[in-house]
């Protein structure tokens, strides 16, 4: 397994219990065929240019460790996610 880190961009009406909620999905999914090691909350930021007609969203981190074969399955998994309008997967260079 790998480890990766993923940076999410969530509507900026995405906020409480559905942001937890969010969260706790993207855990799941990825715990089928890995494990979350992190996630970090950086909040509602100004976007540097309008996506999907939103001008803020909330970004968050997730560190994770997955087998590179599924890498490609989440990633389509999250393009479903109406909440979720950019995200970004990469893989950690081994030490």
């Amino acid at each position: 397994m790998r480890e990766y880190e993923m940076v999410f961009i969530a509507r900026p009406s995405v906020e409480g219990e559905a942001l937890q909620a969010l969260i706790e999905r993207l855990q799941n999914l990825i715990n089928e065929n890995g494990e979350v090691l992190e996630t970090d909350v950086w909040g509602k930021r100004t976007l540097a240019y309008p996506i999907a007609k939103e001008r803020e969203g909330i970004y968050f981190l997730m560190r994770a460790r997955m087998a590179p074969d599924y890498v490609a399955q989440f990633d389509r998994s999250i393009r479903f996610i109406d909440q979720i309008i950019r995200h970004l997967i990469v893989r950690v260079p081994e030490k």
